[in-house]
Parts: structure tokens; C-alpha cells; sequence
């Protein structure tokens, strides 16, 4: 489903959108059609407190592990287990976001079962980005915003030149995550308050995150037989893990709306990154998602790396997904604004 149309669009730059809400609270509304007042985001001092909590533990702290892994090297050196840990972490937990998170749960481009929906849903709790249900909201109200006023993470709205370019990179990547209107799930992520296994989930994220750190520190542990293993697990499979797997979406948000390429018309800024499809799992191939966000194919060419769409396929090979939306020839012509390549 195309959530660009689903809701109503945000207000154009320039019109004031902040009206007082209670209890110090500042929301921005719109009217339905029965002229009753809708709530879309919310922001709060207590909202903003577990913003910067969560900001501190799972986008801050990775960083302080990475380099602390580093310095680990001295005690404990870099080695096959250290390698695989990271690698296998990196990739269930990064399928767990594009696939889960991103393409079954915001956009809804192709349905599965209830074992298959918890699991990707733990996968991608572990990632650290945040509960499903919240992670979903803040991206449908990406999607509707898309480069302008209301867009929680943009590198275009900080003014024109280099000194905007940087400030806005660094607000889209990285700053944003510390304070933000928090958009209103009730709103935005109805479906998924429906469903009660999303659910369960979603209100242990804390504990999944914690289980994808305890995971590669047990098995670190066990291989080596020694504490200095276990912690180099932690380190490698958990905080460095985290540290590079957030940071390769964060970089979708930033410099995919700014540099790139931009073969298909959309209503924002998205650009595609080829060279980045297999190590950010097919999500570098952004203009493409956001001409055809409804489409579990994010290549939408079979020659294009698109490991999480490999994964999508695989399942409904094994009759565990199916309703696969994969726009068709004529509709991706439609959209092309170059000519095909020969």
C-alpha cells in the first residue's frame, strides 16, 4: 500500500502547523470529515526524555562499543568467530528491518504468517532502532512529509548552500533521534495495534535488544571457553554490529534524499545508491522505493542486488508469504523519467 496517499498530506512549507495541545503538550492536527480534530504527532517533556534515553543507549552507546572493540583488540585479537558473529548478527538483524520492519510492516507488500511475522519482528527489534510499532509510525509519516514540513528526518530543510547541506546531513543521519515529534500510533499504525503478535513484541523491545547483545556474547564465550571471548562476541556481534547497521540505514535518510541517482519521477528528493544495494540489503535502491513503495522489490530489476526482495522470494517459494505487489512493466515505464537502459 502506497502510505504517500493513505493519510492526510502535511502542510505546505510556510503554513503554521503547531496548535497548544494539553498537559504542555504541542500536536499538530488535522480535521476529518466530520470536522473533528485528529491528533498526528505528539511532543512532550517526558516523550523527549525517553527520546534522549534511547538515543544515548542504542545510537550513542554502539559508537563507545566500537571503540571499545578496537581497544579490545590488545586482550582478545580479531578473529574467525569475531568475524562470523558480526557478519551473521548483521545480516539477520538488517533483514529483520528491511524485510520486517520496512516492507511487511509499514508498506505492506506482501503478507505471511504469524511465525514468520514475530520472527522478523524480534530481528529487527535487535537491531536497536526502535519497537515496531513506533519505528513503523515515524516512517509512514516519513513517506507522507517526504522532504518537507513534518519529515522527522530530512537533509533538505536547513537552508541552501554548504553550510545547510551539512547541517541538514547531519540532522537526517544522526541529530534528529535525540528530539522529535513523535508521531501518533493510533494514526499511523492502526493495523499493527490489531495485531496482537506485533504487539507482544513490540512492548519487549528492550528485552530483544538485550537478548542481540547476550546472543553473540554466549556464543563468543562458548567458542573460545574464556570471559575475553565472551566479551569479544558482545563487542563484534552486539555494540559493533549495531554501530554498523545503523548507521548504514541512517545513511538511506540522509545522503540517498541528497546524491544519487533518480531514474523514476517521486514527490521528494530520493535518490538510488547502487553501489551500496548489497551491503544496506537493496534499501540503497531509495527512488525506486519511493516511486513504488507498495512494491516488495526495491531493485525492481532482477539484475539489481536486492537481498532483502531474495529473502521475500524465498519465503514465498516455501508458501510463507504470498500477495507479493510487484509493480508491473507498464507501470514502472510509466514512472521512468529516463529513457530504459538498452
Amino acid at each position: 500500500m502506497d502510505f504517500t496517499t493513505d493519510f492526510v498530506h502535511c502542510p505546505p512549507p510556510g503554513r503554521p502547523a503547531d496548535i497548544p495541545g494539553s498537559a504542555g503538550a504541542t500536536t499538530i492536527s488535522v480535521m476529518t470529515a466530520d470536522e473533528s480534530p485528529r491528533r498526528k504527532v505528539m511532543s512532550s517533556p517526558y516523550l523527549h526524555r525517553l527520546q534522549r534515553r534511547h538515543f544515548l543507549l542504542f545510537d550513542v552507546l554502539p559508537i563507545v562499543g566500537t571503540v571499545a572493540a578496537f581497544g579490545f583488540l590488545a586482550v582478545h585479537p580479531f578473529g574467525v568467530t569475531e568475524l562470523v558473529l558480526l557478519v551473521a548478527m548483521w545480516l539477520l538483524t538488517g533483514l529483520g528491518v528491511t524485510v520486517g520492519y520496512h516492507r511487511l510492516f509499514t508498506h505492506r507488500t506482501f503478507k505471511a504468517g504469524p511465525a514468520v511475522t514475530t520472527a522478523l519482528a524480534i530481528l529487527g527489534s535487535m537491531a536497536g532502532q526502535g519497537g515496531v510499532v513506533s519505528w513503523v509510525a515515524l516512517h509512514r509519516r516519513h513517506h507522507e512529509c517526504s522532504d518537507r514540513e513534518g519529515d522527522p528526518h530530512s537533509p533538505n530543510l536547513d537552508g541552501d548552500g554548504f553550510v545547510g547541506r551539512i547541517r541538514g546531513l547531519a540532522h537526517s543521519h544522526f541529530l534528529w533521534m535525540r528530539r522529535h515529534d513523535y508521531p501518533n500510533i493510533v494514526h499511523y499504525a492502526p493495523d499493527l495495534l490489531r495485531n496482537r503478535a506485533v504487539v507482544r513484541v513490540a512492548r519487549r523491545y528492550d528485552t530483544w535488544v538485550v537478548v542481540g547483545l547476550l546472543v553473540p556474547a554466549v556464543i563468543g564465550g562458548l567458542v573460545s571457553l574464556s570471559w575475553t571471548g565472551a566479551v569479544s562476541g558482545l563487542l563484534w556481534g552486539g555494540l559493533v554490529r549495531m554501530f554498523v547497521l545503523e548507521h548504514i540505514v541512517w545513511a538511506i535518510n540522509s545522503f540517498l534524499h541528497m546524491f544519487g541517482t533518480r531514474p523514476y519521477e517521486s514527490r521528494e528528493n530520493s535518490r538510488n545508491g547502487g553501489v551500496f544495494a548489497l551491503i544496506s540489503l537493496g534499501e540503497s535502491w531509495h527512488n525506486n522505493h519511493h516511486a513504488f513503495p507498495d512494491s516488495p522489490s526495491f531493485g525492481l530489476d532482477w539484475y539489481r542486488l536486492d537481498p532483502g526482495f531474495w529473502l521475500i522470494r524465498g519465503l514465498a517459494a516455501c508458501g510463507l508469504a504470498w500477495d507479493l505487489k510487484v509493480p508491473t512493466p507498464e507501470r514502472i515505464a510509466a514512472r521512468r523519467r529516463t529513457p530504459a537502459p538498452v
